[in-house]
Parts: C-alpha cells; sequence; structure tokens
C-alpha cells in the first residue's frame, strides 16, 4: 500500500502507512526508513529525508538498500548544500566480508565462502542474507543436512524470507520422495507470490524454473524485462524463452530467442533451441530444454540427465548419435560420450571402442576412457602392456557415476600421481583416483573450478597417504609441490569437509581400504 500510494505521489500518506508497519506490525523491517527517506526526498524535506536516511544506515544490518542509500547521500548533500550529518552504517560492518563470500559462492571456492560466512555470523546471527548463502555453500559441498539446517533457522526466524522459501524448496527437491512431495508444497506457495524488488522476482523465477513452474517462471521473467535496464540482458531474454517454450508459447519463444541473439550473437544455447523450434511446433519437444545460457552448460545437464534416466539403452536415435560422436566429434564430446556410452559396450559399440583405445591419432585421455570402458565390461585383459602401463600413470579409469570429466579434473590427478607413485605403483595410483572421484562425485554437477592444480594435488597426496597409514606432514608435501605447509591445510581441510576422511579414519581404526 506505502509502495502504491508513493506512484501515486501521495507521499504523506505513503509515510504514514510505513510508520504504522514500523510501529504496530514489524519494527525490523527497517528498509521502511530508507522508503520513508524517498517520499521525505519527493516531497523536497530534505532534512526530514536525512534523518529517515540515516537511522534505516544505523538499523539494517542487511544492508539490503546500501548502494542505494549512498547515492541518495549525495544528493541529499547537493540539496543541502553541506555534508551529511555524521552516522554509522551497520550493514558496512559485515557488507564487505559478505560480497567477498558471495564472489567465493561465484567462483566455486565453496569452502573459503563457508569459512567466511561462518565467521561473519558468529558477529552478526541475524544476517539472513549471509546465512543464506551459508546455505548454498553448505548445499554445493555436497552437505545437504547442514544447508537444511542453516535454511531452516533463516526461516524460523522470518519465514517469509524469499530467499530462504526458494533455497529450501531446491534442497527439498534433491533430498528423496518425501522432500519431493514438500518440494512441490513450497512450489505451490511461491506460486503465490508477486516480489517487489528485482533481485527477488530474478531469485524466485529461476527457482521456479528449477522447480518445473513454467508458467508462474515465465510471468515473472516477463515482468523483469519490462525493466529498461533488464531489457538488454541478453541472458534474460533466453531464460524468459525457456520458460515460454516450456509453458505452451512457442511464438514468444521464437520472439525472445531472436532477441537473444541480436543482443549477443554468440548465445549458442538460443541459436539452438532456436533452430530446434520449428521441429518441437510440429512434432512436441522430445528432448531436455535447459535454463542454462551457456550450450556446454545445456550439453552436460543434458547428459547428466540421460546418465541417471539410462535413456541410451532404450533410444536408438540417442545411441545412434553417441557412435556419431565418438567417430567425429571433438576430443571434449568424445569425453561426454564415452562415459554416457559406458552401459552400451556390446559388440556395435565395443568396435568402436577399439578404434578410438588404439587410433595413434586421438589424444591419449580419449585413448585411456575407451580402453578403461573396454576393461570395465571385460572385453579386454586387465592387465595393461608396458605403453598401457605408461599411460594409466596418466589418465585415470573415471568412475562410472560422474557422466562427465573434465581437464582440469584430470590435471589436479596427474600432479598427485607423477610426485608421489613409482613406476609400476598401481595400488597408490588407485587409492588417489578413489579419493579424487569420491571428492568430485560428491560435488557433480556443482564441482569448484579447481584452478590451483598444486594445491588440490598436494591434498590428494597428502590424505591418501594417511588412508594408507603414512607419515607425511604438510611441510614435506608442500616441499613435493612448491606450496606453502599453509596452502597444504587448506586444500585438505575442503577435502575433508566434503569426503569426512577424518572422522571415516577413526571410525574404521585407519584401515584406508574401509576409509576409501
Amino acid at each position: 500500500m506505502a509502495g502504491i500510494l508513493s506512484e501515486m505521489g501521495q507521499y504523506e500518506a505513503s509515510n504514514d502507512v510505513l510508520l504504522h508497519v514500523l510501529d504496530e506490525v514489524d519494527p525490523s523491517m527497517t528498509e521502511c526508513r530508507f522508503y520513508m527517506a524517498n517520499n521525505f526526498a519527493n516531497m523536497e524535506r530534505f532534512e526530514e529525508a536525512e534523518t529517515a536516511l540515516l537511522k534505516y544506515l544505523e538499523e539494517d544490518a542487511a544492508g539490503q538498500f546500501l548502494h542505494e542509500a549512498e547515492e541518495m547521500i549525495d544528493l541529499l548533500q547537493l540539496e543541502l548544500n553541506r555534508k551529511i550529518r555524521d552516522h554509522s552504517v551497520l550493514a558496512r560492518r559485515g557488507s564487505d566480508r559478505h560480497e567477498r563470500a558471495r564472489t567465493m559462492l561465484e567462483e566455486g571456492m565453496f569452502a573459503e565462502a563457508a569459512d567466511l560466512l561462518e565467521e561473519l555470523l558468529k558477529e552478526y546471527p541475524e544476517f539472513a542474507a549471509a546465512a543464506n548463502n551459508l546455505a548454498l555453500a553448505y548445499y554445493y559441498m555436497g552437505m545437504t543436512d547442514r544447508a537444511l539446517g542453516v535454511v531452516e533457522d533463516v526461516l524460523e526466524r522470518e519465514p517469509g524470507n524469499l530467499h530462504g522459501l526458494c533455497n529450501l524448496a531446491i534442497f527439498r527437491r534433491h533430498s528423496g520422495p518425501a522432500g519431493a512431495e514438500e518440494a512441490s508444497r513450497l512450489a505451490r506457495r511461491l506460486t503465490a507470490i508477486i516480489p517487489f524488488h528485482r533481485e527477488h522476482a530474478f531469485k524466485l523465477a529461476t527457482t521456479l524454473g528449477i522447480l518445473g513452474e513454467h508458467e508462474a517462471a515465465y510471468v515473472h521473467f516477463r515482468r523483469l524485462l519490462t525493466d529498461e535496464e533488464a531489457s538488454a540482458d541478453a541472458s534474460l531474454h533466453h531464460y524468459c524463452a525457456v520458460a515460454a517454450v516450456l509453458s505452451g508459447r512457442p511464438e514468444a519463444a521464437e520472439k525472445l530467442w531472436k532477441t537473444t541473439l541480436k543482443l549477443d550473437p554468440e548465445a549458442e544455447a538460443a541459436a539452438y533451441y532456436l533452430g530446434r523450434l520449428p521441429e518441437w511446433q510440429t512434432d512436441g519437444i522430445a528432448e531436455p530444454v535447459s535454463y542454462h545460457y551457456r550450450l556446454e552448460a545445456v550439453r552436460r545437464s543434458e547428459l547428466w540427465q540421460r546418465w541417471e534416466e539410462r535413456l541410451p539403452e532404450d533410444s536408438p536415435a540417442i545411441r545412434a548419435a553417441l557412435i556419431r560422436t565418438l567417430r567425429s566429434g571433438s576430443e571434449e564430446d568424445k569425453h561426454h560420450a564415452l562415459q554416457a556410452c559406458r552401459p552400451l559396450a556390446d559388440e556395435e559399440m565395443t568396435r568402436v571402442l577399439k578404434d578410438l583405445a588404439y587410433d595413434e591419432r586421438e589424444s591419449e585421455s580419449v585413448r585411456g576412457l575407451a580402453r578403461s570402458i573396454l576393461v570395465d565390461n571385460g572385453f579386454e585383459q586387465a592387465e595393461p602392456d608396458a605403453e598401457d602401463e605408461r599411460s594409466s600413470a596418466l589418465f585415470s579409469l573415471e568412475p562410472a557415476e560422474l557422466p562427465v570429466w573434465e581437464k582440469r579434473w584430470q590435471d589436479v590427478l596427474d600432479a598427485a600421481i607423477r610426485s608421489s607413485c613409482a613406476p609400476g605403483d598401481f595400488s597408490l595410483r588407485r587409492d588417489l583416483e578413489s579419493l579424487w572421484t569420491d571428492f568430485l562425485r560428491r560435488l557433480y554437477p556443482e564441482v569448484p573450478v579447481l584452478s590451483y592444480v598444486e594445491g588440490w594435488a598436494a591434498a590428494l597426496d597428502y590424505l591418501t597417504d594417511k588412508l594408507r597409514r603414512g607419515t607425511s606432514t604438510y611441510e614435506e608435501v608442500g616441499r613435493r609441490y612448491g606450496v606453502s605447509a599453509s596452502t597444504v591445510g587448506r586444500y585438505v581441510n575442503r577435502v575433508d569437509q566434503v569426503c569426512s576422511i577424518k572422522e571415516r579414519m577413526t571410525l574404521h581404526g585407519r584401515d584406508h581400504r574401509k576409509g576409501l
């Protein structure tokens, strides 16, 4: 009501409603002070605007409108022809660290973000935005129970916290049949919400898309596109197009994808879907349509879904596409296809795999992976020849549970094998591979960037040695990899947070095979 009155130019009446909220409804809704400051400024009552704005800055720990408030300070100083009065900014005490943690989350540094957010919440336990991001960090590390605990604490304090409700729905969706049922109930509740702020609307729209509520997602994405600044965002047009096509609006989707490509000619996912649209309009949509903006992410999500559902066994079209990719695709596509065809190694597929395994023109990683699939399916002898011994030191046998195998993951494993394994020490290689793939599998598909190969390899080396009852120290391992002892310790803690290695060593009496 206060917002509507303000839009109608009834600023005094709007402030009366905002004061009523603070006095009678919820004194913790400090954003009302910011809205009041805007209303006073619109009435050119700049002294009162200054008072309301400074009160907002002194009371709001989350800093929801911190940047806007700082812009208003510049405006008020011009109008008042003086500096703004001395004041404190409660949100500044934690906002810088919170922004650093958000950046870490975006870069895949989940453990570091979690450490920083835990520290921040000890100082400001009511900082809901930090708590929601901590829940996301835990979730990305595979610690679903802890993620749920944090987000439930947020919602106990603020039952209407939108970010918390969205996070809870997504966490529940991936926590078994009972969780999926609760996620459906939450989705129905979320479809009734109409957020005012752009950030909230975007969070809600993307969450509803993930939950399969494409009709409601489309409504919110359309609302976002009415904003002049947002209308220049190519990715937003793509998200809206996906919601449109999945809610039965192919014509709207076509226009939106064309706009996406006009704004970003390199938007491969939009171009791909736009090319598929005529066929879908005739025959119906026969493949997954992802909200991912980049085609690489689309392919990965499709492959993951096919892997989970074991579609290739029942789909001649997908099977033929896999064989075609193995024969003429790029190296990256061959890696993806090799992982997806593990359960299909019959006579035809075996011929293709053998061609790859012994084709000198293929990279060692493709050849090694093809050989590992042949071994797993009993079509080749498991004992390696001299050439295979050399390649196995470089390329591991990735487990079937991972539908893709990234080069940077292999780089870490290669570095650990080179530094710790003697020639022919297949037992140690196998233990390194087991621990590394266990770590990746628990995080997949939200695996961090892993840009610091030496740090991750040192942690892998150290923890594998401990599981084998070794006596390595951080200093010794650090010297071998050219990193500091503190760096080794930091990465060891990150792997341990995900895999609970120290706990398993204690439970199993340091038996490394039970631990792995």
